[in-house]
């Protein structure tokens, strides 16, 4: 008797981890490096640089597996992708391989009574709460590089700070948001990062972005930066731009102005002049935290 974990365990994920070892290798990290990424021995990442380990042919010549393999291997070495968001990429592939696919059919190869058997391996909900979850956070990730290696992004940020925030499909508060502790601020012209992005530590440009989906927008994400009237000018020729008011209340004011930019728009800028005690601020939202970014950098 052969289990289909038994197949996952001794066959497809030694070969996937060879595979992931000689991509970031290529990608030129150390053997430590790849160890530390992998979660694995530096024997082990030895072994399957030296080809000591057997890799499974049907699973390196999958497509499926040959793109995972890529793409977490470009994650990691971008530093997109965390080794928890990588590990819940490659178990979601797994889930999806056991549902009548290619981890049943080395199964039915290893127990071929099961082939007369019309059953579909179907373990795990691919649709996880944690892939969606590490998945944002990587987002976040993409747009804050995006940024902090744009030439005079720094230039654009307001006394308050500025921050990249996305959100989750279905986000309900601020704990469904992610962003960056603290805030951007500018230091010598360069704009420092106080940390990873988190969940739950944005309540300013986080309000902003509930509101805008409570009030209709299909934005998820969003980035504030320093009001100029000549950047909003210019950010109106090609994007929905609405003023709102900073006194009332931010749920309030941002479901207006989404209405009156146009609810439907995937990209769009809301500003506000400032008050009495308020600094002026810009938010350019967009679907993900990159396409945000991608905004603020046509304006530099």
């Amino acid at each position: 008797m052969r289990f289909i974990e038994e197949v996952v365990v001794d066959e497809f994920l030694p070969t996937v981890r060879s595979m992931l070892a000689e991509d970031l290798r290529e990608r030129g990290f150390t053997q430590r490096e790849v160890a530390d990424a992998l979660g694995i021995s530096q024997s082990a990442v030895s072994k399957y640089a030296h080809g000591d380990v057997a890799r499974h042919e049907r699973v390196v010549e999958d497509e499926r597996v040959r793109d995972l393999v890529d793409r977490v291997g470009e994650g990691l070495a971008a530093g997109d992708l965390s080794p928890v968001a990588a590990l819940v990429e490659i178990e979601v592939l797994i889930r999806q391989l056991e549902e009548g696919d290619l981890l049943a059919a080395l199964h039915e190869d290893a127990m071929p009574a099961l082939a007369a058997a019309d059953v579909e391996f179907s373990v795990h909900d691919p649709d996880s709460r944690l892939r969606e979850r590490e998945t944002v956070l990587a987002s976040v990730r993409r747009g804050l590089r995006g940024l902090t290696n744009a030439s005079g992004f720094a230039g654009l940020i307001p006394n308050v700070g500025a921050n990249v925030a996305e959100c989750v499909e279905d986000a309900a508060s601020v704990d469904d948001v992610a962003a960056v502790p603290g805030r951007l601020v500018d230091v010598k012209g360069r704009a420092m990062v106080p940390g990873e992005p988190e969940f739950g530590v944005s309540e300013h440009v986080a309000a902003v972005v509930l509101a805008a989906r409570e009030a209709g927008s299909p934005a998820r994400a969003a980035v504030n930066v320093r009001y100029d009237p000549d950047l909003v000018a210019t950010l109106a020729e090609s994007y929905p731009t609405v003023e709102f008011d900073p006194e009332r209340p931010t749920r309030e004011a941002v479901a207006d102005a989404v209405a009156a930019a146009d609810a439907a728009a995937a990209t769009l800028v809301l500003y506000q002049a400032g008050a009495v005690g308020i600094e002026p601020i810009v938010y350019v939202l967009a679907p993900t935290a990159p396409e945000a970014a991608a905004v603020v950098r046509t304006v530099l």
